[in-house]
């Protein structure tokens, strides 16, 4: 029995110290707790063994999780769950397609200092670049930048 809860705790601590590295990465918590279980079974060899069957377990416990660590990074197993592939997508990229700098529109709502104008036969919402601008005013595009439409009076 003693041996079997020995293993058991040297066990349960190294997939706990696997679970923090493999799944869930820089939050410590895991891999602290399964650091805990495999001192905790070191302790318990201390207790139970003489000191030379209690280094050796110490020495075997230490090899097993390097051992395990090495293997795994080694192994490509990490490969597994990294992120491959990066989103180069964007939304609203077409969003000023028409548009050009001093064209004409219409403020359809109180732009203060954004709201919505009319330009052409679509409404876009905006930003002010000269304050408040009243409901039907004439508004004309001052700038175009990382999709926002900034407008003037």
């Amino acid at each position: 029995m003693t041996w079997f809860i020995l293993v058991s705790l040297l066990l349960i601590g190294l997939v706990l110290v696997l679970t923090e590295i493999l799944f869930v990465p820089g939050t410590t918590l895991v891999g602290l707790l399964g650091l805990i279980v495999t001192l905790g079974g070191i302790y318990y060899a201390f207790i139970k063994f003489d000191n030379n069957l209690a280094w050796i377990i110490v020495g075997a416990a230490l090899l097993l999780n390097f051992s395990a660590l090495v293997y795994g990074f080694r192994s490509g197993v990490w490969n597994k769950f990294a992120l491959k592939e990066a989103i180069t997508s964007r939304s609203f990229d077409d969003r000023l397609a028409g548009l050009e700098i001093g064209m004409e529109g219409k403020a359809i709502s109180d732009i203060k200092p954004i709201g919505k104008a009319e330009f052409g036969e679509r409404i876009y919402e905006v930003k002010s670049d000269s304050g408040f601008i009243m409901v039907g005013t004439k508004v004309f595009i001052a700038r175009l930048e990382d999709n926002k439409i900034i407008i003037k009076s």
